[in-house]
């Protein structure tokens, strides 16, 4: 079974510390010129290791995803027009 994960955004001071913030979950990014990384973590533990995060010093904030939480499955979505017409002439 897979675990249900969601990501945080990790805003902080200095690209040094970026080796401890790895150590709380699976490290995906980091931008040097925004001075964020982003991190996912399983979801039954995101509340304690935002809180060990917000602790640190040389963090700013802790932002969440809400990407687990966004419904995609769309209805009523109008097909445009012209792509239908290519489509039935077989291009």
């Amino acid at each position: 079974m897979r675990t249900k994960r969601q990501g945080i955004i990790v805003w902080f001071q200095h690209m040094k510390n970026l080796k401890q913030i790895k150590r709380y979950g699976h490290y995906l990014y980091s931008s040097k010129k925004m001075k964020y990384a982003v991190l996912y973590i399983d979801q039954d533990q995101i509340e304690a290791i935002e809180a060990k995060l917000l602790k640190l010093s040389f963090v700013s904030k802790v932002d969440r995803s809400y990407k687990p939480f966004i419904r995609i499955d769309f209805e009523n979505a109008k097909p445009d027009k012209a792509k239908q017409y290519d489509y039935k002439m077989g291009i």
